[in-house]
């Protein structure tokens, strides 16, 4: 491990202490490592190094939308290299909320979220990516080939 010594503004530094504190961190070092990790894997993902990915889609939905439901499940059973699981939470009598977490090649992961969030009657998407490195060798498990990340 290498360590650094950084200078920044007094008013930068109590932003940041207030933020390693909100946050919960128990050091400066282990919150600049999180952001960092963030960041550089981000501009992995937005540079096009990154290839392999989990991810949340998360959003809410009519569910009087006409076969929208259907749809909804449909996507993810077309999808089903990448959609891994989901979990399904009524808001009230006409709002229904689902998050569903993906895996795999970042571009298969960003077209099912894209296919989800873009039907009509889904009021609001997120999509969180995070990339993650994984193993070259395949493993076989319940008779079909998948990838385990790196641990």
């Amino acid at each position: 491990m290498q360590r650094w010594t950084i200078s920044v503004d007094d008013d930068l530094a109590e932003d940041f202490d207030k933020f390693v504190a909100g946050k919960g961190y128990s050091n400066r070092s282990e919150a600049f490592r999180d952001l960092a990790r963030k960041e550089l894997g981000q501009t992995d993902v937005d540079d096009g190094k990154a290839k392999w990915c989990v991810a949340t889609v998360t959003y809410i939905y009519d569910h009087h939308e006409r076969m929208l439901a259907t749809r909804l499940t449909q996507l993810q059973h077309d999808h089903h290299d990448v959609a891994a699981a989901s979990q399904h939470v009524h808001l009230d009598h006409d709002n229904c909320i689902e998050t569903v977490i993906l895996k795999g090649r970042i571009e298969e992961v960003r077209a099912c979220a894209d296919a989800i969030i873009s039907q009509t009657g889904v009021r609001h998407g997120n999509v969180h990516i995070v990339p993650v490195e994984m193993k070259k060798k395949k493993y076989l498990l319940a008779g079909h080939a998948h990838f385990h990340p790196k641990t």
